[in-house]
């Protein structure tokens, strides 16, 4: 029986807030509500997902590379550390694996600060403005990556 494709999915600072930091902004979902939305995606586009969040910048890289001959993908939601972070640039480049951003927010509708994103110049793709559900769509992305690999 072949092995299911393996999605990384991380989740920076502050996520770990989810349903209580600014809820007009990052909605009221938890990030227990996200991670059950991704399992349940994931299962049902054949997928295995390792569902994480830190709040250390050191710890998202050492994820990042022990991720290469782990997972067939990353999802990346960065926080903070989108706007800030070339070791979190460096250690995606290292891997060289498809990533996909995500935000909840659409960063391009908030403070110019939030605009400029390291994790996009080594993305396949961006997406955000919509919630929890740009988890699903991450998903979605990452799995049709995976197939045009030759991915089984």
């Amino acid at each position: 029986m072949a092995i299911q494709p393996s999605v990384l999915i991380l989740n920076g600072p502050n996520l770990n807030l989810l349903g209580t930091r600014e809820p007009h902004v990052y909605g009221r979902e938890t990030l227990d509500d996200v991670e059950g939305l991704c399992q349940d995606e994931a299962a049902r586009l054949g997928l295995d997902i390792d569902f994480r969040q830190s709040n250390h910048e050191g710890e998202l890289v050492t994820w990042i590379q022990e991720a290469r001959g782990e997972h067939d993908a990353i999802i990346l939601n960065a926080g903070a550390y989108t706007h800030t972070s070339i070791a979190i640039l460096d250690a995606l480049a290292a891997v060289d694996l498809p990533v996909v951003e995500v935000h909840l927010s659409n960063i391009f509708r908030r403070e110019a600060f939030r605009h400029h994103s390291y994790v996009s110049t080594i993305a396949r793709g961006v997406i955000c403005g919509f919630g929890s559900h740009g988890y699903g769509l991450a998903l979605q992305a990452v799995a049709r990556l995976i197939e045009a690999s030759g991915r089984p």
